[in-house]
């Protein structure tokens, strides 16, 4: 045989080889390479919200979920959580935060992120959080809401928040 004859055998077989050897289809997401899943898991968040789309809002969060409003007194069970929201849903509209930024951190079945929010009342806002892979699908863990508050007024703001404490010890 000719030795070009050999070498565009052995290439084609490498090549046709590899063909049949590609990875199987994933039906279950992981961790590591979903990250358009997990962008979605929060903006599907905030869209359910400001669709007033109470069931599929709370969908997304794990069965053990914790949230953390922007009072000292807001720390809910996702059970609590849903009392709370249910009111604000009922007109087919809760509420309106426009992302700004996100950043998201960790690995694995685990991560946490951070993100910039835009809400009409209250101006900008944080939202923090964790997120867990569960049964092949991204849930969240925590969920915790801040205001924003400039440094350029932080004391004022910081001596208003004492005052309101002070009347809920006198109530």
């Amino acid at each position: 045989m000719d030795k070009k004859y050999i070498k565009y055998l052995v290439i084609f077989f490498v090549y046709s080889s590899n063909l049949f050897a590609l990875p199987p289809t994933k039906s279950v997401l992981t961790a590591d390479d979903q990250s358009g899943a997990i962008d979605a898991l929060l903006d599907g968040l905030h869209r359910d919200a400001h669709e007033g789309s109470f069931q599929a809002y709370f969908a997304r969060y794990s069965s053990d979920a914790v949230f953390l409003g922007t009072d000292k007194t807001e720390r809910w069970t996702i059970g609590e959580f849903k009392t709370y929201a249910k009111p604000a849903f009922a007109d087919g509209h809760g509420w309106t935060y426009a992302v700004v930024e996100r950043n998201w951190e960790g690995g694995g079945n685990t991560r946490w992120f951070d993100e910039i929010l835009f809400n009409e009342k209250l101006g900008h806002c944080r939202g923090t959080g964790i997120i867990q892979l569960v049964n092949g699908e991204w849930k969240i863990a925590q969920y915790t809401l801040t205001m924003l508050v400039p440094n350029s007024i932080a004391a004022d703001v910081g001596a208003k928040t004492q005052e309101a404490d002070k009347q809920e010890i006198i109530k």
